[in-house]
Formats: structure tokens, C-alpha cells, sequence
């Protein structure tokens, strides 16, 4: 096995580690798509026919009809991929044979799957006591809840976030983007770094097991903290900020709407006073906090009364420049044209071969050393690996024949 780094100059700490990637859809391709970016060599396996089922659920049909979808482009760029049917002799015996070269396992598959296809964590150790194997589930290995299925809206629903998202007159609300697979998929690769230094300190694997539910409590940690120390359960607070200020907020204005962040009382007065609303600083009905709060409708209507002056993006630079905390509701296509998404690197440009096109795609929300790490090549057409990974196994061109002619690859 030898990785693939285009970009030899840049920091990849994980130079070396192989990771089996046998999860799908989203939050375990998010995780083995952050170790591919710092420098692993993830070996991506799908089941033959359609594959992993993320190459079909993109916004463009056209992309999904030819199993790659924008969002399988974006999670699996810098993967090899491969077909194994876990399910067949022939093609368990691939997987077997991978992860037993492997140092790290991760897959995603509800609590049990894998051991009742004989590839659970009591086998695979036996194969390979040196590896981290990492189960990703709905909600975790034990509990009444272990067989339940779970989506991230499922998740949404059932840890609480529902009935924190959302407004006293729209109720519970979910997040505009599958927030728990998101928190799961990086919460799993902070566990599977963690693993790897154990393993470098003690010699030996472990077996990791990541709950969405807790990921999404874990979202939710001051939240549930609160409640767990002092009883009272969060309320819904819609777009205020977790202060709960009135001045911490979404504030209509024109071409707007502005959220304003304005949780110190030097925020307070700096605000009222950017705003030419100085004489409300002293006014009985906001000069403290208590009374602030049961007067925010009053307050509100002041600030939106004085924003309606001027455009939210000239508001956003004039308050920012008076330290108040405060930005414009911007789409996801206006932030990624804004400079301080574009000049810090992290969107990455990379050719796919197979669209005959080039594509944008995420990488890492941080730097080492000033370097971005980069995806070490782009996703690939199902099974596209499959021949060269298992030569590299040991598998004689016969061998992969007769695998192909049985369905096992």
C-alpha cells in the first residue's frame, strides 16, 4: 500500500496510516475524508452494483445517474475505491485481507451488521491486533436504543435539537443542513486520532465506538449542562443569541436581515450609541439587564427603526468597527465568494477525469504550519481501484478474475 500525495510539500501527518473505509452516506465518509486530507491512504469499499447510495444524492441528476454526485465528489476526493461483497465468501475474504494490513477500520453500519457478516471487531483483532476499529451508529453498541435505524433528521428529532431550533410560533424546526452527521463525522475522526496515539503509546488497537446521539448532546453541551446542574430545561429562543439579550438578536433591515451580537453592557452602549440612539443608555427601561429583557419588544422596534436608515452590509462594517459583533444573513454561494473564505485556501480546485471537468470541494477548517491540507487526488468511479488495491493484497490477475466472475468484486 503506498499513498498517493500529489502535493508532497504540504503537512500531512498522517503519511503512512492506511485506513479501510467501510462506511457510506455521509458522517463516515466525512471522518475518512478528514484523514484522507491530512495524508492517510483511505481504501474506500463499496458493494458491487450501485455502491456507496451518497453517489446518487446530489442536485444534479445528471451526476447522479453516473454514481457521482456532488456531495460523494466532495467526501470521497483522495480516496481509492474498491467493490467487495462483505456478504459473499470470496468477497469477504478481500475485506479480511485489507484490513489485515490495515491500522485503522471505520464503518458506519447499525450496531451489529458487520459482526453478523463475520467481519466484527472479536474476528478482525485476530487479524490484526494492531488496529483501530471504529463503529459509527445511530446510538452506539449497548443501550435499548443499539438496533433502532437513525437518519440525521431522526437524530435532529430525538436528541433535543429539534425543540431547541425554531420559534414559539413555528415549533420545532431542524437544521437547514444534516447537522449531527456533520458533528458525528469529525467527533469520529478526533476519536480515531486519539486511538492512534494510544495505539503509539501502548502498542496495541482498540475498538472505538461513536454515538450520533451523543454527538448531537455533545452539539448541545452548554445546553445540557444547564439543565443537568440547575433543572431547567432549555427554552426555544429562535435566532437570539445564547446570552439572551434582546440586543443579541436578528434585526430587520434594508437588504438585510443583520444579526447583532451585542452581550456585554460595553456592547450595549457601544451599540446604542453607533446607532445615534445614545439617549436610550440611561433610559429606566434598558439601562439594566433585567428590565432590558422585559422591554425587548420595545428595544427591538427602536434599534429596527434606527437600521432602517441604511443597507445591513454598511451596518455590518460600521458596527464592527465600533467592536459591536454583527454580520449580515449571507447564503451559502455569498460566503463562498467572500475574500476571507477564498484568500485562506480552504476550497480546493482538483480535475475529475471521468466529468471531464474541474471542481471546488471543502477541505480542513484549519492550517499546520500555515499549510492547508489538500485532497491527495479526486474521488473515484465505482470500483475504479479495485484491480490495482488488490494486487497490492497479493491477489494473482487470475485470482481477481475469478473474484469479478463470481459477483465477489
Amino acid at each position: 500500500m503506498t499513498a498517493k500525495d500529489p502535493n508532497p510539500a504540504s503537512h500531512r501527518p498522517l503519511e503512512g496510516i492506511v485506513v479501510a473505509d467501510l462506511s457510506h452516506v455521509l458522517a463516515g465518509p466525512l471522518c475518512t475524508f478528514q484523514l484522507a486530507l491530512l495524508g492517510a491512504e483511505v481504501i474506500k469499499v463499496e458493494m458491487p452494483g450501485d455502491g456507496d447510495l451518497l453517489r446518487q444524492l446530489g442536485s444534479d441528476p445528471s451526476l447522479n445517474r453516473r454514481r457521482m454526485s456532488s456531495p460523494f465528489l466532495s467526501l470521497n476526493a483522495g480516496k481509492r475505491c474498491i467493490t467487495a461483497n462483505f456478504k459473499s465468501p470470496g468477497g469477504r475474504a478481500v475485506v479480511e485481507r485489507l484490513v489485515g494490513r490495515a491500522d485503522v477500520l471505520v464503518e458506519n453500519f447499525r450496531a451489529g451488521v458487520l459482526e453478523r457478516l463475520g467481519l466484527g471487531w472479536d474476528h478482525v483483532r485476530e487479524l490484526n491486533p494492531r488496529l483501530i476499529y471504529c463503529s459509527l451508529s445511530g446510538f452506539g453498541q449497548q443501550g435499548p436504543w443499539r438496533d433502532k435505524p437513525a437518519y440525521d433528521h431522526i437524530l435532529q428529532a430525538v436528541s433535543g435539537i429539534m425543540a431547541l431550533t425554531g420559534t414559539a410560533d413555528s415549533g420545532p424546526v431542524k437544521a437547514g443542513f444534516p447537522a449531527v452527521d456533520a458533528a458525528s463525522g469529525y467527533l469520529t475522526a478526533f476519536a480515531v486520532l486519539a486511538a492512534l496515539m494510544g495505539r503509539h503509546q501502548s502498542g496495541k488497537g482498540a475498538f472505538v465506538d461513536v454515538s450520533m446521539l451523543e454527538s448531537a448532546l455533545a452539539l448541545m453541551s452548554t445546553q445540557v449542562a444547564d439543565y443537568l446542574i440547575t433543572g431547567n430545561p432549555p427554552p426555544r429562543v429562535g435566532n437570539a443569541g445564547f446570552s439572551g439579550t434582546p440586543v443579541s438578536d436578528c434585526f430587520a433591515a434594508p437588504e438585510g436581515p443583520l444579526l447583532i451580537a451585542a452581550n456585554t453592557e460595553g456592547q450595549f452602549r457601544d451599540l446604542m450609541t453607533a446607532l445615534d440612539l445614545g439617549h436610550l443608555i440611561d433610559d429606566p427601561r434598558f439601562a439594566e439587564w433585567e428590565p432590558r429583557v422585559a422591554n425587548g419588544g420595545a428595544l427591538k422596534a427602536e434599534i429596527e427603526a434606527a437600521l432602517a436608515a441604511r443597507p445591513a452590509a454598511e451596518w455590518e462594517a460600521r458596527l464592527n468597527a465600533a467592536d459591536v459583533p454583527a454580520g449580515v444573513v449571507r447564503s451559502v454561494p455569498d460566503v463562498l465568494d467572500e475574500p476571507q473564505v477564498r484568500e485562506r485556501g480552504y476550497i480546493a480546485e482538483a480535475d475529475v477525469p471521468a466529468l471531464e471537468r474541474r471542481i471546488e470541494v471543502p477541505t480542513t477548517p484549519f492550517t499546520i504550519d500555515g499549510q492547508r491540507p489538500q485532497p491527495g487526488g479526486v474521488a473515484a468511479e465505482l470500483g475504479a481501484d479495485t484491480e490495482a488495491v488488490l494486487a497490492e493484497l497479493g491477489y494473482a490477475a487470475d485470482e481477481i478474475a475469478a473474484l469479478r466472475a463470481e459477483g465477489d468484486i
